[in-house]
């Protein structure tokens, strides 16, 4: 896979340097050094704290990245947490961060309702100091599985698996901003991938990968386009609040975009004006898309949602070919982990007795529970 830099030592100084367009993820490979760090910090922080989620760990979480994530790591997330640059790609691939022991997690469960989070307990903390150094807060969504904790288990379920939806399988699932339809989607976004046996791709689409503003992109500053909650809502043609697709700076701008939502959804509801202009984006976006990375057990994507979208091909759960034969393997296993990097102004949104959990329902509105 081609990359814009691998590092192996220190963050490279940029002397001389001559801007180029990125087309594909930083590529980090963790040293067994690193490795063991992370492995003994996990142990550590399980053995203090008992949950990722206890509130005087959270509480201090950007202290104890910084003091126990290895220097190189916790470093190049923090550069990552602030740099919007022409040639920031907006995402990152931890090769090798952790060793998952396969035996000790077990058959892939057959769908994220059932996933043993006691067996995950590690993994949340590593994810949560990667989040801590950029630096954020792990957030949970009501939007997401009613909240369901800070930590998602995403496994292919046969009851969705046609479907637009991190259940889904069969189908390519189409590059997508995290959340495109909540004004105050995550900041970033971690995926821990525990086991990928299938070998199935994962697809990465960068909005730097365009170079400068164009004329099409242009068009997508104009709050006139529907963002329609996903495929995990069954509701009728969208006739909500309006948004931007870019926002931001105009010269190098952030991105709220799904595809499968937004131009091939029946109930995306847009105007002919604003179909055509997201069809004419998608037309050069498409050829953007990388999609060279297979993750391995242990490998970690760190992405920024407003500048990174993502996606991957579609795959048959539980199968792989091996020597030109079908062969079964375990089910695919990814972690996800959703962070902000201000609870202040998510606020408004949130839960009058807990920060971190977000009750935006779409675009502003908030959800109504009674």
């Amino acid at each position: 896979m081609k990359s814009q830099s691998v590092i192996e030592d220190e963050i490279p100084v940029r002397e001389n340097y001559v801007y180029q367009i990125p087309t594909s993820p930083l590529i980090v490979e963790i040293t067994p050094q690193e490795r063991n760090i992370l492995s003994n910090v996990g142990a550590l922080l399980e053995k203090a704290f008992r949950s990722y989620e206890n509130p005087d760990y959270i509480a201090a979480l950007h202290l104890y990245s910084y003091q126990l994530l290895p220097e190189r790591i916790a470093r190049i997330l923090s550069q990552f947490g602030t740099d919007f640059s022409a040639d920031q790609y907006g995402a990152i691939v931890f090769k090798g961060l952790l060793e998952v022991d396969q035996e000790l997690l077990g058959p892939t469960p057959t769908n994220w309702q059932s996933a043993d989070y006691s067996k995950l307990n590690k993994y949340g903390f590593i994810c949560s100091l990667l989040h801590g150094a950029v630096p954020s807060k792990p957030v949970q969504y009501y939007a997401q599985r009613k909240g369901g904790g800070i930590l998602h288990a995403v496994i292919p379920d046969e009851k969705m698996a046609a479907t637009q939806t991190g259940s889904g399988s069969k189908t390519d699932l189409y590059v997508h901003t995290e959340d495109a339809f909540l004004l105050h989607q995550a900041d970033f976004l971690s995926f821990l991938y525990l086991r990928n046996e299938e070998r199935v791709p994962s697809t990465l689409y960068s909005v730097r990968s365009h170079g400068k503003v164009n004329s099409v992109m242009e068009k997508l500053f104009e709050p006139i386009y529907q963002c329609p909650k996903d495929a995990n809502y069954d509701e009728e043609i969208n006739g909500g609040p309006l948004a931007s697709v870019l926002y931001g700076n105009k010269e190098l701008p952030f991105i709220r975009f799904d595809a499968a939502e937004q131009i091939f959804s029946e109930k995306a509801g847009q105007t002919p004006e604003a179909l055509y202009n997201l069809t004419e984006f998608w037309n050069e976006a498409k050829e953007l898309i990388n999609s060279e990375y297979i993750p391995d057990s242990g490998d970690v994507i760190f992405v920024n949602n407003h500048l990174c979208a993502h996606g991957r091909s579609a795959f048959t759960a539980g199968q792989r070919e091996e020597n030109g034969k079908i062969v079964k393997c375990e089910r695919r296993q990814m972690l996800r982990m959703m962070s902000k990097t201000s609870l202040i102004h998510i606020r408004s949104m949130t839960q009058t007795n807990d920060p971190y959990f977000v009750m935006e329902e779409h675009l502003g509105k908030v959800f109504d529970l009674e």
